[in-house]
């Protein structure tokens, strides 16, 4: 039936700054369309793709979550971008904290052993 997952698709109210703001975290564009954009980080094999548009409600949204090597590096480097980061949270099993980007949407980092 499925092959796999194909992307994760994420609502921005402005494409060109939302673009911008994810290349700053280190994102590539792979594909450019009418009014979305495919981004890819590392080498993962699941891209993200912005699309513009209105997403009023924020709750009981899917979300990314992008896994680290180094946790304590990579929060204190979006808090140095000034991204809105949440506090790292211990669950016993992975470590992580939330961030949000400029839309608010929700992300999160990992890391596990």
């Amino acid at each position: 039936m499925f092959e796999r997952i194909d992307t994760i698709c994420l609502t921005v109210s402005n494409l060109p700054e939302s673009s911008t703001w994810y290349q700053q975290l280190g994102f590539t564009i792979n594909y450019k369309g009418d009014n979305y954009q495919v981004l890819t980080v590392g080498n993962s094999e699941v891209p993200l793709t912005l699309e513009e548009g209105s997403n009023l409600v924020k709750e009981n949204q899917a979300y990314p979550i992008f896994f680290t090597k180094d946790i304590q590096h990579t929060y204190r480097e979006l808090q140095e971008k000034g991204v809105l980061v949440t506090g790292i949270q211990d669950d016993g099993d992975n470590r992580f904290f939330d961030f949000y980007d400029r839309d608010n949407n929700k992300l999160q980092v990992c890391f596990w052993e």
